[in-house]
């Protein structure tokens, strides 16, 4: 079985792209992290793309080979969709494909235009990743469903708005200097807890904004890379996916995250780690909340005190374990679709020491991303280490 490395990364910048296809957005990403890789587009040999909302979004099904030819690409592609952990599910498939001795090169990542619709239209477009029929019917929104987890978080562990308010502060800050970030600017915790209501206890702050772009990731086994020379510092040494029922009123607890934390065990286990060995994560915090239950589940912290890491400072640039370097879901945007490449790409960027925020993990050897679809239903985790 092939090891995995990292080859190249390519991002666009989230945010609202205007009248931008989503083709030209992924061909962008793509072209970036090629050339970001050092090979040429004849190696690659398939295209693994994670995209949710697409056929509503831009009335565009069947879109991973429309991708590959944007892109450049003359390989097979295949479109993979889990909500917003639709890329992560991508890079999963491109691993899997290296590792079988399958494939040498993978591109993998994904794209979501959002912009393109008003916020009525968004909102009703990723409620579909909950159950049709006892959710949505019924008028659920992703905003309220996470204010219900949010609050048996609090009944369950204790915690309030201004915890919240933390995380928050935290992930706008380390947005400041990244060019990829949507917004790029920080806030207070009186600017979060004066923020105007969202679904309570979430106020605007505590949710990630409305975004378009793109990510793309170079894969290739490690054999390939030594034998065609290329920088390729960072492997992908574990991968783990986790389910859970899909509608919240079937699980046994809204205040825990069991999908995403079978996904870190078996990530874990893939990789020979423990969460101790852990020096910085991106997990999906398109909630403030989310943070909180993803740092417990990947065992960062324990149970009821990812409330108050980023208080505390655990999770701060300069603590124990960063979380969310790049901005985060929160700051730096969640393009749905594109978001677990984009996770894997900042990583790597941080392990590789060309991140803008790399200076606060100059000695970090191993992180990992935790990329949720839905209220983590799905959920999907990678561990990236330094080779030695």
């Amino acid at each position: 079985m092939s090891a995995v490395r990292v080859a190249g990364v390519g991002l666009t910048p989230f945010g609202d792209h205007g009248d931008r296809a989503g083709r030209d957005l992924f061909a962008d990403a793509a072209a970036a992290a090629i050339d970001d890789a050092g090979i040429d587009h004849g190696a690659v040999d398939r295209l693994d793309y994670g995209n949710f909302m697409g056929s509503l979004a831009e009335k565009q099904g069947h879109q991973a080979p429309l991708m590959a030819e944007a892109a450049g690409l003359a390989c097979p592609a295949t479109r993979y969709e889990a909500a917003c952990a639709s890329a992560g599910v991508a890079v999963k498939a491109g691993v899997a494909a290296i590792r079988a001795g399958t494939a040498d090169v993978v591109v993998a990542g994904g794209m979501e235009r959002m912009t393109c619709l008003d916020t009525g239209a968004v909102t009703d477009a990723l409620a579909i990743a909950a159950d049709e029929r006892y959710e949505v019917r019924a008028g659920m929104t992703f905003p309220s469903a996470y204010a219900l987890m949010a609050q048996a978080y609090f009944d369950r562990f204790g915690g309030d708005r201004e915890a919240l308010a933390h995380i928050a502060v935290k992930n706008h800050a380390n947005a400041v200097p990244n060019e990829y970030a949507q917004y790029q600017r920080e806030i207070t915790v009186d600017d979060a807890l004066d923020a105007p209501p969202v679904a309570e206890p979430l106020h605007l702050y505590d949710a990630c904004p409305i975004t378009d772009g793109a990510s793309a990731i170079v894969l290739t086994a490690e054999e390939y890379a030594a034998a065609h020379s290329l920088d390729a510092p960072v492997e992908l040494t574990g991968v783990g996916q986790g389910g859970d029922r899909l509608a919240l009123q079937d699980r046994d607890t809204l205040a825990r995250t069991p999908a995403a934390t079978a996904a870190a065990e078996t990530a874990y286990a893939d990789s020979g780690i423990t969460a101790t060995d852990v020096d910085v994560a991106e997990v999906h915090d398109c909630f403030t909340i989310a943070e909180a239950m993803a740092i417990e589940s990947l065992g960062i912290v324990e149970a009821g005190a990812g409330i108050v890491a980023a208080r505390d400072g655990v999770t701060t640039p300069d603590g124990d374990c960063p979380v969310n370097l790049s901005g985060g879901l929160k700051a730096k945007g969640h393009p749905v679709g594109a978001t677990g490449g984009s996770q894997i790409a900042e990583l790597t960027r941080l392990l590789r020491g060309d991140h803008p925020n790399s200076e606060h993990v100059a000695d970090a050897t191993t992180g990992v991303a935790h990329n949720a679809g839905g209220t983590v239903a799905s959920a999907v985790v990678h561990v990236l280490e330094v080779a030695e």
